[in-house]
């Protein structure tokens, strides 16, 4: 029994509930895998071939449009899973990209033995019914966004839910903010440019400060 292994299931809250024959179960079919910052870690419309859970690091899912515009659909961090329903469609292959942010480090099970493991664990099917639950309420509500909400509602949120106080905790460029909501960077200048002029923000040697919380969630909902 790898000791470290155990310690990392436990870590993942979808999976440290789970009885001690299941996790058992899973520590003989898991392997652990450190990729370094930057390093892609599955590429959307490859063929999928395992499920992955974080212990450590942070990492990006996101597509890329026709034309290479990138969106940006989730940023998930230690204790979360990725890649755990293509296993039950036949053929499928993976929907999204999946790049490390800093070193990361994961849990990765194949997807035969993930199979084998949910068919006969009632537990695990259980755990991962209700994380499905959960992702489709957040993809939900990204499509809410990008269908109902301007770019400068969307960025509003982004700002809000990005700060610590009044600082936005990370000097975030242009091109990375239109990432995150499925724009380019001209629009979001503009859009940045709109809340200043409105006395929402200012901007401080590259660092957004929010002067004006409750007229940025009214923005929000735009």
């Amino acid at each position: 029994m790898d000791d470290q292994l155990s310690q990392d299931l436990r870590t993942i809250p979808l999976l440290s509930g789970l009885s001690e024959r299941t996790l058992l179960q899973l520590r003989r079919v898991a392997l652990r895998r450190t990729y370094a910052p930057g390093a892609l870690i599955l590429l959307g419309g490859d063929p999928c071939i395992a499920v992955f859970f974080i212990v450590s690091g942070q990492a990006r899912i996101y597509r890329l449009s026709a034309q290479g515009r990138q969106q940006v659909l989730a940023t998930l961090g230690p204790g979360q899973g990725f890649n755990t329903a293509p296993p039950f469609v036949p053929e499928a292959s993976n929907p999204a990209s999946v790049e490390a942010i800093g070193e990361t480090t994961v849990l990765t099970l194949r997807k035969e033995a993930f199979l084998s493991l949910v068919r006969e664990c009632p537990d695990l099917s259980w755990a991962i019914l209700e994380d499905f639950a959960s992702r489709l309420l957040h993809l939900t509500d990204l499509v809410e966004d990008l269908a109902l909400r301007s770019v400068r509602g969307r960025l509003a949120r982004f700002l809000l839910e990005q700060a610590d106080g009044l600082h936005v905790n990370r000097q975030w460029t242009q091109d990375e903010m239109a990432v995150h909501l499925g724009t380019v960077r001209d629009v979001v200048g503009r859009a940045l440019r709109g809340l200043v002029d409105a006395g929402l923000l200012r901007i401080e040697r590259g660092r957004i400060v929010l002067l004006d919380r409750e007229g940025l969630e009214v923005e929000s909902d735009s």
